[in-house]
């Protein structure tokens, strides 16, 4: 099966949204699809919804942000087929709300030098379940002062080493995938190449924390992907791949379906996933 199953919405912080998404996987000939927003569950029902109408295989899933307070370390993890979404997304609120309190606060401070309104940024907002850096930077280009949503004066303005950012309290990793277990779901890590984070898969792969890790994805370098592979083989984890698809809204874009599961590990999901009954 050819499955790409890391991949965001409007919703979150995608250009497109879920019904598009789900549509052009079916155009460009996927058999399965993965909508995991970051820290929402909003679009699943709708992509599952059209994907028994279009007849391609979508996967539930959420992208959630984490943070290992040990090694201060940013974590995600991609959580697949939990049994109890509407406790899972009672969880992912408060990181929800965290973010969008952050992103107001950085866009007051960075309209006090540049002739953007809340309103301007609210009309990309509105469709998301929080506000992003992309929604404050999208009237940026609008404006004209960048013609790309994602690149320098995102750096300068917005990034962890930007003059606006303003930090989000986000949960531990421990807390995570306390709550996945407790929904049922599927933990896999995603891109640990990104966070330096192969240490951490190998310890709790080793402690059965986590069942899968991403495998295939832009940001693990080949290098990476050895290590990744061992260990999977190791601790016999599911290993996964995934666009981790924005649209415009990255600093290197790449069409859907760019990077995907390795054979035959989609299948071993699917057949874990459908012990569970999470509708």
């Amino acid at each position: 099966m050819k499955a790409d199953l890391h991949n965001h919405s409007f919703l979150s912080d995608g250009v497109l949204s879920v019904k598009e998404i789900v549509n052009y996987s079916k155009k460009i000939g996927l058999d399965c699809i993965s909508i995991t927003d970051h820290d929402t569950m909003a679009g699943v029902i709708t992509a599952y919804t059209l994907g028994e109408k279009l007849g391609i295989d979508v996967i539930p899933g959420v992208e959630i942000s984490s943070v290992d307070y040990k090694t201060n370390r940013s974590v995600h993890m991609l959580c697949y087929f939990p049994k109890d979404i509407f406790k899972l997304q009672g969880f992912l609120n408060k990181t929800l709300i965290s973010r969008e309190k952050a992103k107001r606060n950085m866009a007051k401070m960075l309209m006090e030098e540049y002739p953007v309104t809340m309103g301007h940024i609210e009309n990309y907002s509105h469709k998301s379940e929080s506000m992003y850096e992309t929604h404050i930077m999208q009237p940026l280009a609008d404006l004209g002062y960048s013609n790309i949503v994602i690149g320098e004066l995102y750096k300068k303005l917005l990034s962890k080493k930007g003059k606006y950012y303003v930090q989000i309290q986000y949960p531990s990793v421990d807390d995570v995938l306390k709550v996945i277990k407790e929904v049922d779901g599927i933990a896999v890590m995603a891109h640990p190449g990104q966070f330096n984070s192969l240490e951490l898969l190998a310890d709790l792969a080793r402690n059965k924390m986590v069942q899968g890790v991403e495998y295939n994805h832009p940001r693990n370098s080949e290098e990476d992907k050895e290590k990744i592979k061992y260990i999977a083989e190791k601790y016999n984890l599911i290993m996964t791949g995934g666009t981790d698809f924005h649209g415009y809204y990255t600093n290197q874009p790449y069409p859907i379906g760019s990077f995907l599961c390795p054979e035959g590990q989609v299948e071993k999901l699917i057949e874990l996933g459908n012990k569970k009954s999470w509708l």
